[in-house]
């Protein structure tokens, strides 16, 4: 018995050195080739020319890495993930980070949980930067559903003056602040630069995919055909979505007691555990040392985690 745990236990810190090694080679690797990316970026780019349009279209500095990600569909949600995110990262570099997290989570609670514990809460490690990611860009969507009314008026009084929707678009980039602007500042650069509007808006709906803004896009794409005031339709756009944020903020703190209740019941068990273990550890042991103890424990995480996204599911309410 002392023989196998021995072995289990160098076999885990042989694991750990070997992905830790891994990661920094892929890490040196990398450096070394962003660095050569660079120096050949500046030498084929004119001096003071900065385009927003100029995007690396590798999955990875790694070559190897690169190859094995072309291979799989799921990369080209992440890729879109990444971008909608607002964030520089590669998707080698999501797609290492997370394998990185379940390697580590499974060695270390292989010795804390049973197999199939140890397996879910490695599972739930790996996806951890992915939620990263999705909470990122849910809070840029957010911030940008609150600026975009603002945007509207802007262009507007613009177009009231005179501007054609190019001009006042550039207007709009000065005025506002990101991520607004950059998005405005990206679709008027791509339709300057040889794309058409109707490409340009058409990535800038997939980039931001919100209701708000496919009203914006279909507004001007109507204008073009049709022609009329568009700028009496942005300005009831911006009333409308307006009130529909203010809106969403009147349900948003209706909600807030019911996902401060949720959080409350979720770290509840956990709190009343450890204080249990202070007050009374014989009490606890007999959990601890019991066969089917570690199978308790894991069973009732996995049921607090269940219970808490319940709960958080029933009071995000949509408007």
């Amino acid at each position: 018995m002392v023989l196998a745990s021995s072995f289990a236990f160098f076999l885990v810190i042989f694991l750990l050195a070997s992905i830790l090694a891994a990661v920094a080679w892929m890490a040196f690797l990398k450096m070394r080739s962003e660095e050569t990316d660079a120096v050949q970026i500046e030498a084929e780019q004119p001096a003071g020319e900065d385009s927003p349009l100029l995007r690396s279209e590798r999955l990875s500095t790694i070559t190897f890495w690169d190859a094995l990600l072309e291979r799989f569909d799921f990369i080209a949600i992440l890729k879109l993930r990444l971008e909608q995110a607002e964030l520089n990262w590669s998707v080698g570099r999501v797609t290492a980070m997370m394998l990185l997290c379940g390697a580590l989570t499974l060695a270390i609670l292989s010795r804390l949980l049973p197999e199939w514990g140890a397996l879910l809460g490695a599972v739930g490690a790996a996806f951890a930067p992915y939620g990263f990611i999705l909470n990122r860009r849910e809070r840029r969507f957010r911030k940008f559903r609150e600026n975009f009314p603002d945007v509207l008026d802007s262009l507007a009084r613009a177009l009231r003056a005179g501007y054609p929707l190019s001009a006042a678009m550039e207007m709009v980039t000065l005025e506002t602040l990101p991520p607004v602007s950059g998005e405005m500042r990206r679709v008027s650069a791509e339709a300057n630069l040889g794309r058409g509007w109707p490409q340009a808006l058409d990535n800038l709906s997939k980039r931001v995919p919100m209701v708000e803004v496919n009203m914006f896009i279909a507004a001007v794409q109507l204008h073009s055909r049709t022609g009329g005031k568009l700028s009496e339709v942005m300005s009831g756009l911006a009333e409308t979505m307006r009130e529909a944020i203010a809106l969403q903020g009147e349900v948003r703190a209706l909600a807030a007691h019911g996902k401060l209740t949720g959080v409350i019941l979720t770290i509840l068990p956990v709190g009343i555990a450890i204080m249990m273990m202070i007050v009374s550890p014989n009490y606890m042991d007999t959990l601890f040392h019991h066969p089917w103890g570690k199978n308790l424990i894991t069973a009732a995480i996995v049921c607090l985690v269940l219970a808490h996204l319940v709960i958080r599911k029933i009071v995000d309410i949509e408007v």
